[in-house]
């Protein structure tokens, strides 16, 4: 059973989701963004460990609260891990008011009619039941799209649905994202059938049934407006997509109803070798700004 306190301020509260799940493909980038070169480490074990080192960093931080931060994503890793000797989601929740997500999806396929389906994921019950557990409220999957292939988007969102339909039944709330590359060129032409296939999708979902959608922030400002309003959307995201934390909430301002859940823009301007207060207060410039764009429409 979804919990209700969390539920409303998912819908209702107002803020930004932060993204905190770089995984083993996205990681080492993260790190070395972050001071920490591939040659400061050995191995999985070590990489995550530094990972987890900066994310707790990050969450235990003054800046980092419910006042203007809703959720956090969190990478399996640092759901299992520990934040001041206390469980990360009962940490984010009790600690933060800050609502714990999951990324359940495993990775992404080779690109087929100019999309990367989600690989499969076998013991996503298992995940689920234990992610429920600890106190996760809901999860996050990506796919991403390239081009705009009509087979190739149906595949993505059918997927997406799919999967969703398996997070509902456990008691988690599924956040669907189906990431439209920045750099595609034909990235209108596939927004728009994106559009209309997350719709035909959100019509046929069962009564009780609800959703998140996290998008690439579109190319038309408001284009996924009748999305936001569906019935059975709690809210939608926007993902910076590689674009930077100036031009993500440049971008992010001009759509309304949606707000931020940005992952690398979120962590640009922070560095290893910064003291707590540097720390503290570039992380502050930053959640300020996203908020801003967040809350705040031109």
């Amino acid at each position: 059973m979804v919990d209700a306190k969390m539920l409303d301020r998912m819908k209702t509260a107002p803020g930004f989701i932060a993204a905190l799940d770089q995984s083993g493909g996205s990681t080492p980038g993260a790190l070395r963004l972050y001071g920490i070169s591939e040659s400061d480490y050995q191995g999985d074990e070590e990489m995550f460990r530094l990972m987890h080192a900066m994310r707790v960093r990050i969450m235990s931080a003054p800046a980092f609260s419910g006042d203007k931060i809703i959720a956090a994503i969190l990478f399996e890793q640092t759901m299992d891990g520990d934040v001041e000797g206390q469980a990360v989601p009962s940490y984010l929740w009790e600690k933060r008011g800050v609502v714990p997500l999951l990324k359940v999806d495993k990775g992404l396929l080779a690109e087929e009619n100019g999309v990367q389906r989600m690989k499969p994921m076998p013991d996503l019950d298992a995940l689920l039941i234990r992610g429920r557990e600890k106190g996760i409220f809901g999860t996050k999957m990506r796919s991403v799209i390239a081009n705009a292939d009509q087979v190739g988007i149906a595949a993505v969102v059918q997927q997406q649905f799919e999967i969703a339909h398996q997070i509902n039944a456990q008691g988690l709330l599924p956040i669907i994202e189906p990431e439209v590359s920045i750099k595609s060129s034909t990235k209108a032409e596939a927004e728009a059938i994106l559009r209309d296939e997350i719709a035909k999708q959100l019509d046929k979902l069962p009564s009780g049934e609800t959703v998140m959608l996290k998008l690439t922030i579109p190319t038309v400002a408001d284009f996924y407006a009748p999305l936001i309003s569906h019935k059975s959307v709690v809210r939608t995201v926007a993902l910076s997509g590689g674009y930077s934390r100036v031009d993500a909430c440049e971008k992010l301002s001009h759509n309304h109803g949606m707000i931020a859940s940005f992952s690398r823009a979120l962590t640009e301007n922070l560095r290893v070798t910064m003291s707590d207060a540097e720390f503290d207060a570039s992380l502050t410039e930053t959640i300020n700004e996203i908020y801003d764009a967040s809350v705040n429409k031109a």
